[in-house]
């Protein structure tokens, strides 16, 4: 049995549309906290279990009889999201799951500036030593990502975000959630470390030139300062804590943290990742 916890999320949904390609949907189970989120599966064969993960004895009882675990990070940030994830993977520990599957950060490092690799860090660490046979997906950031980075952009043709001049490896999620099936249901990546990434990165600026070739119309591109992208995010009233997610994603991008980019991606799908070029015409 393969479980998806997070599945009601995009990427979780998303491997689960391309596992029913792959196996039975009476060997999928989908972990989520509202089960009403995935009313659409209903019909489908597919086993969905209520969990929480702040609740570790709804997570024990959740991963019985599993064997593979997708486990998607958490949305939640700091020390919630590392007591979060540290619940899953204990859970795992109680249930005997012979392989997990971790959504991680790219290149993650202890002295990182985007506070999601801490969190990444704290988990590979604990699956690691839970005994238990791990890959980690280190994704950099998704295409999907990208309209909410660029605002008003498609209206007004002016991108304002405090990129600087550091590079991305913008990836598809959907070819994420691709890889991620094929790694569930196949042998041969028990104990992996992948980069996943696209076969380029881009500055704000190149981005910006790709935009503007797709669409046929002048873009512009300004790297405001930190402190004006955080005034901007308070205006929208979002929690402090997410406000201060951003910023460190903002200064993670300043700093090339997510630039790396190989070809790891391509070798799992066995075909060419879906460039940025290809998703910009879409949008």
């Amino acid at each position: 049995m393969i479980a998806i916890t997070g599945a009601s999320g995009n990427l979780g949904q998303s491997t689960i549309k391309f596992l029913l390609k792959k196996i039975e949907p009476s060997k999928i189970v989908a972990i989520v906290r509202n089960p009403k989120k995935l009313n659409d599966l209903k019909d489908t064969g597919i086993e969905t279990r209520k969990a929480d993960y702040d609740d570790f004895e709804s997570l024990k009882t959740a991963l019985k009889g599993i064997k593979r675990l997708l486990q998607i990070s958490t949305t939640s940030v700091g020390q919630e999201a590392i007591k979060q994830e540290s619940n899953v993977v204990q859970a795992a520990i109680e249930n005997q799951i012979n392989h997990i599957i971790y959504t991680s950060s790219l290149q993650p490092k202890s002295k990182a500036l985007f506070q999601a690799t801490y969190q990444a860090l704290e988990t590979e660490e604990a699956i690691k030593n839970s005994g238990i046979a791990y890959t980690f997906f280190r994704n950099s950031l998704y295409m999907e990502a990208i309209p909410q980075l660029f605002g008003n952009a498609l209206k007004d043709g002016k991108i304002n975000y405090p990129g600087g001049k550091g590079q991305i490896s913008f990836v598809s999620r959907e070819d994420i959630a691709e890889a991620l099936s094929i790694v569930l249901t196949e042998e041969g990546h028990a104990n992996q470390v992948y980069e996943i990434t696209g076969k380029k990165s881009y500055t704000f600026l190149e981005l910006t030139n790709v935009l503007t070739e797709t669409k046929g119309r002048s873009f512009e591109y300004e790297s405001i300062s930190l402190d004006t992208y955080s005034a901007k995010l308070a205006g929208y009233h979002l929690p402090e804590a997410v406000i201060d997610l951003l910023v460190s994603m903002a200064m993670g991008i300043q700093e090339n943290e997510f630039a790396y980019f190989d070809d790891t991606l391509q070798r799992i799908l066995g075909r060419e990742p879906l460039s940025l070029k290809r998703y910009l015409e879409s949008e």
